[in-house]
């Protein structure tokens, strides 16, 4: 009596084990999938995921790897006759100067208001520089660059007015030689023309 009674325990416990085993089975068969622990655990770890844009491509890096990006505004043509290595040439029809490179090559154009008096067109070079001055007009001015004085006494050179203004020669009823930039452009002309640099004048 003790054997089969023996027996019906260890039918039944069996019976509990296998119906458990069942139960554990259906629920990881309902459960949703998850990631892969290991591929989580990076994207956390470092904390960078690849940025898609809208339509999924990685988001542009700002490299500017475009075909047109950091692409300069071409720059006028240096004017021909003006010379060759570096200079700063000065066009008076056009009321326009270029910084001239060694190569010949201009890396630097930009638009002036010209003096009230003009240079005679030739090869010229600075004489002079100052930081800082005051203009014929009463203006606080920043880097003026000199490169000639004509026999009457007008001292010719370029220079900006620290508040951007740009004067008007024939209502200041003054013979002047100065050539005024803007202040982006004044920077530009005092770091390349330092004293002895060539000053072409054309026409």
């Amino acid at each position: 009596m003790a054997r089969s009674s023996s027996g019906v325990f260890v039918a039944a416990l069996t019976a509990a084990a296998l119906a458990g085993v069942g139960f554990l089975a259906v629920q990881a068969e309902a459960a949703p999938d998850k990631p892969h622990s290991s591929h989580a655990a990076g994207a956390g770890a470092s904390g960078k995921g690849e940025d898609k844009g809208k339509d999924g491509a990685p988001a542009d890096s700002g490299t500017g790897s475009g075909k047109d990006a950091g692409a300069k505004a071409a720059l006028p043509d240096v004017p021909a006759g003006s010379g060759t290595g570096k200079r700063v040439v000065y066009a008076l029809g056009q009321k326009r100067v270029w910084l001239v490179g060694a190569d010949g090559k201009a890396t630097h154009s930009f638009e002036v208001a010209p003096s009230a008096v003009n240079p005679v067109p030739g090869p010229y070079a600075v004489t002079s520089r100052d930081a800082t001055g005051t203009g014929s007009d009463g203006k606080a001015i920043e880097h003026v660059v000199r490169f000639h004085r004509n026999p009457a006494g007008v001292v010719f050179g370029f220079s900006a007015a620290v508040d951007g203004s740009l004067p008007d020669p024939a209502a200041a009823g003054k013979k002047t030689g100065a050539v005024r930039e803007m202040p982006a452009d004044g920077r530009a002309m005092w770091d390349f023309a330092l004293n002895g640099t060539k000053v072409v004048v054309v026409a």
